[in-house]
C-alpha cells in the first residue's frame, strides 16, 4: 500500500475525453448538467430573497407590479450577474492554478491575489480620509475598488518576481513564496486593523467576510470585461496544462513553452480574481472545490476542466448567495462565511481522501 501526498501530481489526461464513448458522454453530461444547473440556480436566485419576486412580474404591464421589477432590475439582477462572474472567475482560476502546480488541492489564494486585494482595500479604508481634495467622497467606492484590484496585481507580481531563479520560475518556489507573502499581507492587515477607527474596522471586517450586497451595474459590467476576457483566453492553454501534468521537463520536450504558460496563467488568475475580489471581498474555497468536483466527474483533461469549472463555480456562488439572502432575511449572511462553513469540511474530506492509503 502507498500513501498519497500533496506532492503527488494530478492525474495525467491520457487522451481526449471526446474521442471515447465513455469520455464523450461524461463530458457531454457534465456540460449539459452544468448549464441546466446554472439556469435553475439563476431562476431560484431571481425569485427568492427578502422581497419575493414572481417571474411574471419582471416586465410589468402599464406600471403594475413595478415594485417587483424595480427590485429585480436594480438590485437583484446585478447581484446575480456578479455571482455568476465571481463563481466563474474563481472556478477557472482554481483550475488554472491546480494545473500549474499539478496539485488538485491548490487554490488561487496561493498566488497572493486575495491577500493583496485585501491589503489594498484595507489601505483605502484606513487612509482614505487622509487623501486630498475630498477624493474619497467625490469618487465614492471606486478608490477602494481600484486599490483592491491593484493590490492583488502588485502582490502577485511580487510573488512572481521572488519565485524566479536562474531566469526561470520554479513552481515549488512559487508556492513557498506565495505562502510567505500571504503571511506578510496578513500582518499588514493586522496593523491596519490596529490603526483603524471603529467605523473603519467594521467596514474592513465586513469587506473581508465577502458579500455581493453592494453589486451595481456599472462596477459589475466593468468586472465582466475582465472576467469574460479571461474565460475566453483560458481554454487556449488546456493542451499545455495537460502536458504539464507530466512534469515541466517532459512538457518542454513536447515543445510546450513552460515559462510562457506559467506567466499567462498567473496573469489571468491575478486579473480575474483581483477584479472579483475588489468588488465582493474574499470568497473562499470556490476555486478549490469547483475544479476538484469537475475532475471527479469528468476526469483531468483541461479541455473539459477549464470551462466546466467556470460553470460549476458560478452555480455554487449563485446558490450560496441565494441562501445568504434568504436564510436570515431581511439581513444578509456574509457570503464568505457560508462558503467557509461549507468549503472547510469539504476540503478536510478531500485531504483525508488524498492521504488515505490506496
Amino acid at each position: 500500500m502507498s500513501t498519497r501526498t500533496l506532492d503527488t501530481p494530478a492525474a495525467v489526461p491520457s487522451s481526449n475525453p471526446w474521442r471515447s464513448p465513455e469520455g464523450r458522454w461524461s463530458a457531454l453530461a457534465l456540460t449539459v448538467g452544468s448549464a441546466v444547473a446554472l439556469l435553475l440556480a439563476l431562476v431560484i436566485g431571481a425569485s427568492q430573497g427578502a422581497y419575493a419576486v414572481a417571474l411574471k412580474d419582471l416586465w410589468p404591464d402599464a406600471g403594475q407590479n413595478s415594485a417587483a421589477a424595480e427590485v429585480f432590475w436594480h438590485i437583484r439582477a446585478p447581484r446575480l450577474l456578479m455571482a455568476v462572474l465571481a463563481g466563474a472567475a474563481l472556478g477557472v482560476s482554481g483550475a488554472l492554478v491546480q494545473g500549474l502546480f499539478r496539485n488538485p488541492l491548490a487554490d488561487p489564494a496561493l498566488l497572493g491575489v486575495s491577500s493583496g486585494a485585501a491589503l489594498g482595500a484595507g489601505i483605502a479604508i484606513v487612509f482614505g480620509p487622509m487623501w486630498p481634495l475630498g477624493l474619497q467622497e467625490g469618487l465614492g467606492v471606486w478608490p477602494l475598488l481600484v486599490c483592491a484590484f491593484l493590490g492583488g496585481l502588485l502582490v502577485t507580481a511580487l510573488v512572481w518576481q521572488l519565485s524566479r531563479a536562474q531566469g526561470q520560475v520554479h513552481t515549488p518556489l512559487l508556492l513557498l513564496v506565495g505562502v510567505a507573502i500571504n503571511a506578510l499581507a496578513s500582518a499588514g492587515l493586522g496593523l491596519l486593523s490596529h490603526l483603524a477607527s471603529d467605523i473603519q474596522l467594521r467596514t474592513l471586517t465586513f469587506w473581508l467576510l465577502g458579500s455581493l450586497g453592494g453589486s451595481q451595474w456599472h462596477s459589475t459590467l466593468a468586472c465582466a470585461l475582465v472576467v469574460v476576457g479571461v474565460l475566453c483566453l483560458a481554454p487556449s492553454q488546456a493542451r499545455a496544462l495537460n502536458a504539464l501534468a507530466l512534469g515541466e521537463a517532459q512538457a518542454r520536450l513536447m515543445g510546450v513553452p513552460v515559462e510562457r504558460v506559467q506567466r499567462l496563467c498567473v496573469l489571468w488568475v491575478a486579473l480575474s480574481v483581483g477584479a472579483v475580489t475588489a468588488l465582493t471581498g474574499i470568497i473562499g474555497f470556490i476555486g478549490l472545490l469547483a475544479p476538484h468536483a469537475v475532475r471527479l466527474l469528468a476526469g483531468p483533461d483541461h479541455r473539459v476542466v477549464l470551462p466546466a469549472s467556470a460553470a460549476v463555480g458560478a452555480v455554487l456562488v449563485v446558490l450560496a448567495d441565494t441562501i445568504t439572502r434568504t436564510a436570515f432575511a431581511p439581513a444578509d449572511l456574509p457570503l464568505g462565511v457560508l462558503t467557509g462553513l461549507i468549503g472547510a469540511p469539504a476540503f478536510l474530506w478531500m485531504l483525508r481522501r488524498r492521504f488515505t492509503p490506496a
